[in-house]
């Protein structure tokens, strides 16, 4: 036992004996060598002795070498327009002919080069707009009038009845009234127009914008094609683009493209501001753009210079007015109580998707008339409602499955057709029309085939296929049960007709001969039945 002991001390004091040298030989090495940086890290919390460490010198960082800014002026601009929720563009929406202009020379004698410039200079003195003559401009100039002459001159017409309604609008907002003219290079002033992309109206909103301006879609309306509603949302959009930009030119370039194009068409080109500066950076349909716009500003400005002559409209918007619907009612309903064409309340009313007018709770939708008709509809009012419930409640639906295949008729869609047109020929509805052949829309084209759920149309002809017995013995049936009646005062076509079941007015005029709505108190008029 105390010899295991001894053996256990004797081989501590060794060990600490070989760690003591070890200590004493580093702290002679030091001493030799005071100058140079110790390799063996010395712990300075045991010892008390500072770590040397060597100082670094920085790298400059090569990003800073060469300061890079944004241009002040653009980057004002994209700050405004994320404000105002950026990247709502209105326009993929312009005409393939503003997309495709060609600047080439143009034979046009008739507008000298020195005459077009002094009409520019003084059409540029009374307007906001930076009018400056340029190759450019003159080239499409003489191109809409040497090739476009006749489509302008209808424009001209139209434009009869919407100008007026666009010009309050932008006067309420402070819009240069010049800006009138922009609804036709987006929509030759047709209130259902829609591009490719979707974009609708007169001003072409697409639906994300519309919505952002107050105008609402839905399954019967579409705002964005109501005139009044869609001038007041372009002016507000346009009111704001001038805030932005400061320039009615390049408002017009972002009213197109989108404010985000414009602003980098204005980095690109060095921070120029004018419209002409900046054109080369733009997107091609919007380099057209204000060519365009410019172009038919100044035909329409000197139309009388160049010979233009303006067809007067069937409307002119002061000859027209309004009335808050009291309940759903069709426009071909309006159309045969009232005694008037269904085109003409197709365009009086274009927001109305499927010609019907809804009644909503908290919505206001209104029905416009020509003034002469106001007064009709007002006075009758309650019995038109009650009418059209009473038919509403007969209405059998789906239409087609209750017709027998022997009474469908085929009728060929020829030149000048319309579906009012046509609807009025077979004594049925446009909205039955659309109904039996699937059409979302009042657009039809030349050939094509519709189907008819009439026996026999009101007026024969070449482009209907019917059954020819069955059309012989249709007449002579109409002959042997026609009954008369004799006009007295206070009747009309329709108190006429609503005496006699399943007869309509225009059943009357077709087998009167009647072409017009007077009638004359002791005529004795053909009733079939």
């Amino acid at each position: 036992m105390n010899q295991k002991i001894v053996s256990l001390t004797f081989g501590a004091l060794c060990i600490c004996g070989l760690t003591f040298s070890q200590v004493k030989t580093s702290k002679k090495d030091a001493t030799k060598a005071p100058d140079k940086t110790v390799s063996v890290p010395i712990d300075s919390i045991s010892d008390g002795n500072k770590l040397d460490v060597k100082d670094i010198e920085p790298v400059a960082d090569s990003l800073n070498a060469k300061k890079i800014e944004d241009l002040d002026i653009a980057f004002n601009i994209d700050q405004k327009w994320l404000d105002e929720l950026y990247g709502n563009e209105l326009f993929d929406s312009i005409y393939q002919s503003v997309t495709d202009l060609k600047y080439d020379a143009v034979d046009y004698p008739e507008l000298p080069t020195d005459t077009l410039k002094v009409r520019l200079k003084k059409l540029s003195a009374k307007t906001p707009f930076n009018i400056e003559y340029n190759p450019s401009l003159e080239s499409v100039i003489k191109s809409y009038l040497k090739h476009r002459r006749n489509s302008l001159e209808r424009l001209m017409s139209l434009s009869d009845y919407y100008f007026p309604l666009f010009e309050k609008e932008l006067d309420n907002y402070n819009i240069p009234l010049e800006i009138k003219y922009l609804a036709i290079v987006e929509s030759a002033l047709k209130p259902r127009a829609k591009s490719r992309v979707g974009a609708t109206g007169l001003w072409q909103f697409m639906f994300a914008t519309g919505k952002m301006y107050g105008l609402n879609v839905s399954s019967y309306v579409d705002e964005r094609s109501d005139p009044i509603k869609s001038t007041e949302a372009a002016s507000k959009y346009l009111a704001k683009l001038y805030e932005i930009f400061g320039d009615w030119d390049l408002a017009l370039a972002a009213y197109n493209s989108g404010p985000g194009n414009v602003s980098k068409a204005i980095r690109r080109s060095g921070g120029y501001e004018n419209y002409w500066n900046i054109r080369p950076h733009l997107p091609r349909e919007t380099a057209g753009y204000l060519p365009a716009f410019l172009a038919t500003m100044y035909i329409f400005e000197y139309a009388e210079e160049h010979g233009f002559k303006k067809h007067r409209p069937n409307f002119r918007y002061m000859e027209t007015d309004t009335i808050h619907v009291k309940q759903m009612i069709s426009l071909d309903q309006v159309s045969e109580l009232l005694e008037l064409p269904m085109e003409e309340l197709q365009f009086l009313n274009p927001s109305y998707k499927l010609d019907i007018i809804p009644f909503i709770e908290g919505e206001n939708y209104t029905l416009r008339l020509p003034r002469h008709a106001v007064g009709k509809f007002v006075n009758n009012e309650a019995s038109i409602y009650e009418h059209v419930t009473n038919e509403m409640n007969k209405r059998e639906k789906p239409l087609p499955q209750f017709f027998d295949s022997e009474t469908k008729s085929t009728y060929k869609v020829r030149s000048g057709d319309n579906l009012g047109k046509i609807a009025r020929q077979f004594n049925v509805r446009v909205s039955q029309l659309k109904s039996w052949n699937g059409l979302r829309s009042n657009n039809i084209r030349i050939g094509q085939r519709l189907s008819v759920y009439k026996s026999q149309p009101a007026t024969s002809t070449s482009s209907t296929t019917t059954n020819a017995s069955s059309s012989s013995d249709s007449k002579s049936t109409t002959s042997n049960s026609a009954k008369t009646y004799k006009v007295r005062s206070g009747d009309s076509l329709w108190s006429i007709s609503k005496k006699f079941p399943g007869v309509s007015m225009q059943n009357i005029q077709d087998w009167n001969d009647i072409s017009g709505n007077n009638l004359k108190v002791g005529t004795t008029l053909k009733i079939s039945r």
